[in-house]
């Protein structure tokens, strides 16, 4: 295993083989005043498209990304891609941060700086971290496994091995969402001894809940998170329900329709962000369309599809977690856990309610999450 420097280059090929299908599209019907009820608003994707085709400039976004540190490694078989900036403070603490859908390790461009130099943004020097921020296998700029398997219990094993054998880390802490939450409370239940505590932002659709056929047995916010739960599956799990049983025919048509990719991710910014239906409130178009660019360059839709399938069909269960958990839950994510199943699963030594955002934390809202992930590890850190 050997750690090499990596830099972001997408061929000329592959972006003139873009501007051509943005080209010629051949776009659908839509039903007068239809909005987003149905799906991804024709007129706002229509408008993404344009900006896409005649001002995006993916050299400006690429040269930005590679303002950081990246490399890569093969881990297990798999070449692992990762950003890894180093704290400035007396003593940084190792934080691996891990993504979701459909983001990438992009989701937290925004809060590596507000880590790793606190100092420099109101903060203090003793809370630094070395940030490391990997692409999840089949996401982004890391390989495409070749085996089946690889779901988020893999995934912590891997980041065990990048942590401690690649960076020579003997101890580090943890924090992620939505896919990066699973494997966060995999690397907690696995490796306790690894990890000084883990930061989430939810816990995922808490399975076990869904599952159980005596609602007696449950608390009464455990009832009514089974209901909601239910009733946002069938509102909105149509994605899930896809990605989890046939994600290779789904990868057909977004693999080869740049606008269909665009589609199929923006829907779900837009949902489940904090933006009141309204993506440019919190998001600009270069930022919506590097997003879309880092599944389009590296043509990882139908692999980061993939892992749905793997966690519905070959994941282990997950006990209790014992290491101290911090948890910032934003008003608008997807679903909010009942706290009575939370503190019964989980070592949560630190409850923070935000204000605002939605699913997309780093993102839509970077200094508070920021600032709490510091408070957080800072009591461990004493």
């Amino acid at each position: 295993m050997t750690v090499e420097r990596y830099h972001i280059h997408v061929s000329d090929e592959i972006l003139n083989d873009l501007q051509y299908r943005l080209h010629h599209i051949r776009w659908p019907d839509s039903l007068a005043d239809e909005g987003w009820e149905r799906g991804t608003d024709l007129n706002y994707l229509q408008s993404l498209v344009a900006y896409w085709r005649d001002q995006y400039d993916w050299r400006a976004q690429e040269s930005a990304l590679n303002r950081f540190s990246q490399f890569c490694s093969t881990i297990d078989g798999i070449n692992i891609h990762f950003v890894h900036e180093r704290g400035k403070g007396p003593n940084p603490l190792p934080l691996i941060l891990t993504h979701g859908w459909p983001d990438s390790y992009l989701r937290y461009e925004k809060i590596i700086p507000l880590l790793t130099d606190p100092a420099r943004y109101g903060g203090h020097a003793e809370d630094a971290f070395d940030v490391i921020v990997p692409s999840l296998p089949g996401f982004g700029f890391s390989g495409h496994p070749a085996r089946s398997g690889i779901n988020n219990y893999v995934v912590s094993q891997l980041w065990a091995k990048l942590m401690t054998q690649e960076l020579g880390y003997n101890k580090f802490a943890a924090a992620g969402g939505d896919i990066g939450s699973g494997v966060t409370r995999y690397l907690a239940a696995n490796h306790p001894e690894l990890l000084h505590g883990i930061h989430l932002t939810d816990v995922g659709i808490i399975r076990s809940l869904m599952a159980s056929q005596d609602d007696s047995s449950l608390a009464e916010e455990e009832r009514q998170y089974k209901k909601k739960a239910a009733e946002w599956v069938s509102r909105e799990g149509g994605y899930l329900s896809i990605q989890s049983t046939k994600p290779q025919t789904l990868a057909y048509g977004l693999s080869d329709s740049p606008v269909g990719l665009a589609a199929w991710i923006v829907e779900k910014l837009r949902a489940w962000s904090d933006c009141k239906g309204d993506l440019n409130q919190i998001y600009s178009m270069d930022e919506v369309l590097t997003h879309i660019m880092i599944y389009w360059v590296t043509n990882t839709i139908g692999s980061s599809a993939n892992m749905y399938y793997e966690n519905s069909h070959s994941l282990p269960p997950l006990g209790p977690i014992e290491v101290p958990t911090g948890l910032a839950l934003f008003p608008e994510d997807i679903l909010l856990p009942p706290q009575s199943w939370t503190e019964r699963n989980l070592n949560v030594t630190r409850w923070t309610t935000m204000p605002s955002g939605g699913h997309f934390t780093a993102m839509e809202e970077p200094e508070l999450l920021a600032e709490d992930i510091r408070a957080f590890y800072r009591s461990i850190r004493t």
